[in-house]
C-alpha cells in the first residue's frame, strides 16, 4: 500500500509534471504503480504519490465526469460512478454500430480457427489486430477460452452474443467456407499430393 499525502485541491501542482502525468494516465489501459509512474516522471515516489492524490481530490472538486483512483495495484482515470448510467446507455449505443471491414474479418477468423491466439489472427490477416479484438471483445463478440498450453498465449473464441447476434444456435451451424475458395488449378497448383 502506497503512504498518503493530504495535500489541498487548490495547491499548485507543478504544470509540466500535471502535464506529463496526465498524459501518462490518458494512454493507460491499467492500472500503473505510483513507482512506475515515479521512474518515468524522474520523481521519487512519494511525491509521485503526492501528485497523484492532488490530481484525484482536483477532479473530485471540480465535480468532473471521471476520477484518479488507485485500484488493483495501481493508478488509473476511471469514469465517475455518478454518471455510470449515461456511460452504460452509450455503451448499449454503440453495440449497434457497425463493424468495419477489419473487425468483420478478424471476426470471421476467430469464429472459423477458434480458439485462437491473438498473433494467429494476425498471422491469417497480415496485419496487427490488437485494437480490433480489444473492440469485438468490448462489443462481447469475442472472449477469451483459454491458453495455448504450447506458448501460454491467450486464445479466443466466439461468445454465445455473437451466436445470437448471426442467427445461429451452435458454432456447429457456420457454413463450410470450402464452397467459398477458389479451385486449387486457379491458383497455379495443381498437384499439391
Amino acid at each position: 500500500m502506497t503512504e498518503s499525502f493530504e495535500r489541498r485541491p487548490d495547491d499548485a501542482i507543478p504544470e509540466e509534471q500535471r502535464g506529463a502525468l496526465e498524459a501518462i494516465l490518458m494512454v493507460a489501459d491499467a492500472p500503473i504503480p505510483a513507482e512506475t509512474l515515479a521512474e518515468t516522471l524522474g520523481l521519487p515516489t512519494g511525491q509521485a504519490v503526492e501528485l497523484l492524490t492532488a490530481l484525484a481530490a482536483e477532479y473530485e472538486a471540480q465535480h468532473r465526469g471521471f476520477i484518479l483512483a488507485e485500484r488493483g495495484g495501481g493508478w488509473r482515470v476511471y469514469s465517475h460512478p455518478r454518471y455510470a448510467d449515461a456511460v452504460g446507455q452509450f455503451i448499449l449505443a454503440g453495440q449497434t454500430a457497425r463493424l468495419t471491414t477489419a473487425a468483420l474479418e478478424t471476426l470471421a477468423v476467430v469464429a472459423y480457427k477458434q480458439p485462437i491466439s491473438r498473433g494467429a489472427v494476425s498471422a491469417i490477416r497480415g496485419v496487427n489486430v490488437d485494437s480490433v479484438m480489444r473492440t469485438l471483445t468490448t462489443r462481447g463478440l469475442v472472449d477469451e477460452c483459454g491458453t495455448d498450453p504450447a506458448s501460454g498465449a491467450i486464445l479466443y473464441g466466439t461468445t454465445p452474443y455473437f451466436l445470437e447476434r448471426i442467427g445461429l444456435a451452435s458454432i456447429d451451424e457456420m457454413p463450410p467456407l470450402a464452397p467459398y475458395l477458389p479451385e486449387l488449378e486457379a491458383l497455379g497448383e495443381e498437384d499439391l499430393r
